[in-house]
């Protein structure tokens, strides 16, 4: 009885400090890009030099996410957990006393540290916590950091740039990190795995830097132009080192990141479906809150608050995936939702030039009903099948994937958009129509690649969860 109360703790805990962690460092990327015409104003500097501020946090960010699985096997989860929390919130209280762009950069570059470190290990965490038959259960839960945070972070970004000052945009994370710091501390229970392993070096500096090279290209494309030489080195360098990393991989005895966990059919195709899936969502609140206002004339503000419908909608869904993931399976759960959710996305796009803007918070309510149906069940399949021991590498690689596709989904519809209207400044209504039908056609990717992802895959985790009692009686027979 006692283990039992002890490991529902541990459970509460993780999903506590996790879900509160990964919101704070969601919502921080979106509040930054909303602030960064503010940021250009503040420092008397050029959109290139500010774009850093977000370019060196995404660098930072790709270094460290392939290490995070080995850190936290190495040290223990807690505590690097905890340090990424405390290393997050120190670099947000720097970002905020910067008096230059390039003092606000390499801050940012810290911050991407505590943020690369932060995401896969707080989820290696959750997945070892919760069975695989109860991980539906805490999905909703999830949804406040994964899908909440990005679609209200522009509502809290215009606000704090109309009514406050750019600092705020830092300090917010400051309360946010010290109760999840003080939190974690607390309750929080200390694992390790394979504490001996020697650190993959040559896998650590390929994947790192690769992954960094290749997103630096995608994130300079559309700005810099796909043939600069700058652009296509690093891209050919990101391709080349990632060739290297899977080849050094593969050989290795102790890799940095364990390939083979791509064997395991569920975690293959999830990792497929989350690559279109993200990189369409990301799509969406890329163009979305941009068509607004160039289109339709809203404010920033007014564009936020008419995007945020779209977390309702997922909260809303989410409340259902706990019942239909265990009766329907991942299979038809993904695949009807990432269907839904393009079938809103292509109408919206051609009936919200015309449409109130309740009516249009009634559109992209639906289109969110179908991103909960489809999302969030993404993760439960993927780690259906991997054990403890290979946790922290399985959410490594899982983040890497999530992290990689929507820096290529965000760089091909940036292009589309600017392509379509080469000759206009601003884009023109049928660009933004042409581009939201390729960011239905990522999703719709997603979609077709469900189809593949059969309920006996996933197995583990249809399980109908046990009930608490059980739980008592069975370890307290132990």
């Amino acid at each position: 009885m006692l283990n039992l109360q002890s490991r529902i703790k541990e459970q509460h805990a993780v999903a506590a400090v996790y879900v509160i962690s990964l919101f704070m460092a969601s919502m921080d990327g979106q509040i930054v890009n909303v602030a960064l015409a503010t940021l250009t104003r503040q420092f008397h500097v050029p959109t290139s030099s500010v774009q850093w501020v977000v370019t060196g946090y995404l660098l930072s960010l790709a270094v460290f996410i392939p290490a995070s699985g080995w850190f936290g096997d190495r040290f223990g989860t807690k505590r690097i957990l905890l340090s990424s929390i405390f290393i997050f919130t120190l670099a947000s209280f720097l970002c905020s006393t910067s008096t230059s762009i390039t003092q606000l950069t390499v801050y940012r570059v810290l911050q991407g540290i505590g943020g690369g470190l932060l995401t896969p290990v707080g989820a290696s965490m959750l997945y070892r916590a919760f069975p695989p038959e109860r991980r539906a259960s805490i999905q909703p839960t999830l949804g406040l950091a994964t899908i909440i945070a990005p679609t209200s972070a522009p509502v809290i970004g215009g606000l704090i740039v109309t009514r406050l000052n750019w600092h705020w945009i830092f300090l917010v994370n400051i309360p946010i990190g010290a109760v999840s710091f003080l939190f974690g501390a607390v309750f929080l229970r200390e694992h390790r795995e394979n504490p001996g392993a020697r650190f993959d070096l040559t896998g650590f500096v390929l994947a790192g830097a690769g992954l960094a090279s290749l997103i630096y290209a995608l994130n300079q494309g559309p700005i810099r132009g796909w043939g600069s030489f700058a652009v296509v080195v690093a891209g050919a360098a990101g391709v080349a080192m990632l060739l290297g990393f899977i080849v050094t991989e593969l050989r290795s005895h102790h890799p940095m990141l364990r390939l083979r966990l791509f064997r395991d059919k569920a975690f293959r195709i999830s990792s497929v479906i989350t690559a279109f899936a993200n990189g369409s969502f990301q799509g969406i609140m890329l163009l979305t809150p941009l068509y607004l206002q160039e289109v339709r004339g809203f404010t920033g503000l007014q564009a936020g608050l008419t995007t945020f419908p779209i977390s309702v909608g997922v909260m809303c869904s989410a409340q259902f995936v706990r019942r239909t993931y265990h009766i329907f399976g991942p299979r038809r759960t993904i695949s009807f939702g990432l269907g839904f959710m393009v079938i809103m996305l292509v109408v919206f796009s051609f009936e919200a030039k015309y449409a109130s803007p309740w009516t249009l918070r009634v559109m992209l309510f639906t289109l969110g009903l179908g991103v909960g149906q489809s999302n969030l069940p993404v993760n439960i399949s993927a780690f259906s099948n991997v054990t403890s021991a290979d946790m922290g590498h399985g959410s490594a690689l899982f983040n890497m994937v999530r992290r990689a596709a929507p820096a290529l989904a965000v760089a091909i519809l940036t292009t589309v958009l600017a392509s379509t209207d080469h000759h206009r400044l601003i884009p023109s209504l049928f660009a933004f129509q042409v581009t939201f039908v390729v960011c239905a056609l990522i999703g719709f990717g997603g979609s077709m690649s469900a189809l593949f992802l059969r309920n006996e895959y996933v197995a583990n985790s249809m399980n109908p969860p046990r009930q608490p009692e059980s739980v008592i009686e069975t370890e307290g027979a132990e």
